[in-house]
């Protein structure tokens, strides 16, 4: 990322030697590594939220895949049983029981004959 040499890290150390003084560099040192320790932690928290966020994304998209291909699966078995040859005959016997068992059967008690019990008037 930087390419910070050992003669830029002398600069730098005797840069803030003379600024801070003897007295206030390794307080100085102190808190500046513990920001520098913050910044690394909330960095390395981040990329791992990232990272989680991708695996997440790409469960959901290969749960979608797995549905698109489940779904092209049941659409070519339904065209090869639609061109199949015989399958009109088995379209229709299956239609005519979708039917008759969807329809009500009709009622007896609507359409029932006179009693028997009654003799017939003259």
């Amino acid at each position: 990322m930087f390419d910070v040499g050992f003669t830029e890290l002398l600069l730098v150390g005797l840069v803030a030697l003379l600024v801070l003084g003897p007295e206030r560099l390794p307080g100085a040192v102190r808190t500046a590594g513990l920001w520098i320790g913050r910044i690394k932690r909330s960095f390395s928290a981040i990329k791992a939220e990232v990272e989680r966020e991708i695996g997440a994304d790409e469960i959901r998209r290969q749960l979608h895949n797995e549905q698109i291909l489940e779904l092209e699966r049941e659409m070519k078995a339904m065209k090869q049983d639609l061109l199949s040859p015989g399958s009109a005959a088995k379209t229709e016997a299956s239609a005519k029981a979708e039917q008759s068992a969807a329809a009500p059967e009709p009622s007896t008690s609507a359409s029932k004959a006179p009693s028997q019990d009654k003799p017939a008037q003259p």
